[in-house]
């Protein structure tokens, strides 16, 4: 009898264990874990996963911090996209800047210089004959391209002289304010013509 009560003892405890097991393995994942499916996801495409890009994540709230830099508005939201395809309902906090990478004046070359004047000229701009006017139009039309208030905005720049123009028309208030203090705060830049006008307030 002793051995059939120590048989029945061992057998309890061993479905305790395996319940104790089943238990543990019904938990969510860590952390880390999450932290890794982001960054899996992130890797999926090429720029995302060249440019620097760091993650936090926090399996408990099912949130996630990105920060870092990239060079574009729109890789900036695909990076986003990605990152909340990695759990469903993944609440995604977004604090990564976008930095477009700009070329010394030094480094601007003549090559340059004529596949801008070809796109300016394609675009209705008007770039002056010197390489300054030429590397000043190019870095403004890419301050524009990657802002998240002027990147959806036609704004055709003028460039003369290192005085800049800017006209067309713009949905707010805000994108206005906004192109204009891009191309002021642009190297090389001596003056700024604010032409626009806000769409909405015709």
């Amino acid at each position: 009898m002793r051995s059939v009560t120590v048989l029945s003892i061992v057998g309890i405890l061993s479905l305790a264990g395996c319940s104790t097991l089943s238990n543990t393995k019904a938990v969510g994942p860590t952390d880390s874990d999450l932290d890794q499916t982001i960054k899996a996801k992130l890797a999926l495409d090429p720029s995302i996963q060249s440019a620097s890009i760091s993650v936090a994540a926090n399996a408990a709230s099912n949130q996630a911090t990105l920060w870092g830099t990239v060079p574009t508005e729109s890789l900036r939201l695909r990076a986003v996209e990605l990152a909340k395809s990695a759990q469903p309902n993944l609440v995604v906090i977004d604090k990564i800047d976008v930095r477009p990478p700009e070329v010394a004046r030094n480094d601007y070359t003549e090559d340059m210089a004529r596949v801008a004047r070809e796109k300016a000229k394609q675009l209705g701009n008007q770039v002056g004959r010197s390489l300054d006017d030429v590397w000043i139009y190019s870095k403004i039309m890419t301050r524009l391209a990657a802002d998240p208030d002027t990147s959806a905005i036609q704004v055709h720049v003028d460039v003369t002289n290192k005085v800049v123009t800017l006209r067309g028309h713009v949905d707010s208030a805000t994108a206005k304010t906004q192109a204009e203090r891009l191309a002021k705060d642009t190297e090389g830049v001596t003056a700024v013509r604010d032409l626009l006008t806000i769409a909405s307030a015709g």
